[in-house]
């Protein structure tokens, strides 16, 4: 059970969270240009899958754990920023040998699996379940595992109608771009700067924790 009182409040964080751009949307539009509206969604449905790993975690209390041990988050935005690093890296090298033919789609496996990781480096998520969630529980509301539980799959639901939305709009606008070798060239080397830039504030964040 809920505090209904926290509820709407709850709301308008998630909204905020979850339409501020970060790693997970940028990934989303990045592939969903190159590939499509299909690998929009099956990005989506990646950040999804991360967001299921979060809820559960938040439920069986890292959390608290989080909020008790900054260094853990510090090694999360390190690990996070290093793999948009990796991301940026291969979507510029594919970027630069595009041939003239549309690319071909790759497997939505690893569309899929690219986007889980994504999601779980995320440090953005991993700080709002971190310093967030526990804010809107409450000890009389019944067991706190429960209210963590039910406010992530809130999170959860409303983050996947928000990433489908720009995954499916962006695989429009990328179906419409995609037209030889320059254009889709820009796509990829457009997909991988956003990448890259993501990457050096994460580690910039990083870094100055691990100096202070």
């Amino acid at each position: 059970m809920l505090d209904l009182t926290l509820l709407p409040a709850y709301l308008a964080a998630v909204a905020i969270i979850t339409i501020a751009p970060g790693p997970d949307a940028a990934y989303i539009v990045a592939v969903a240009l190159e590939r499509g509206p299909r690998a929009g969604l099956v990005s989506a449905t990646g950040m999804a899958l991360g967001m299921v790993v979060h809820v559960t975690a938040a439920a069986l209390g890292l959390a608290v754990l989080l909020r008790s041990t900054p260094a853990v988050l510090m090694v999360v935005e390190l690990v996070g920023g290093l793999y948009l690093d990796w991301l940026a890296v291969t979507t510029i090298r594919s970027a630069r040998n595009t041939p003239t033919a549309v690319p071909e789609t790759p497997p939505e496996r690893q569309v899929l699996r690219r986007a889980v990781l994504t999601n779980l480096l995320n440090p953005k998520t991993v700080l709002f379940f971190a310093a967030f969630l526990p804010r809107f529980t409450s000890p009389e509301q019944g067991p706190l595992w429960v209210q963590l539980l039910t406010l992530g799959l809130i999170f959860l639901v409303m983050g996947f109608i928000w990433d489908s939305t720009i995954g499916l709009f962006a695989g429009r606008v990328g179906q419409g771009l995609v037209r030889g070798r320059r254009t889709a060239v820009t796509v990829n080397m457009v997909a991988g700067v956003t990448f890259a830039v993501l990457a050096a504030f994460l580690l910039e964040d990083a870094l100055t924790a691990a100096l202070t």
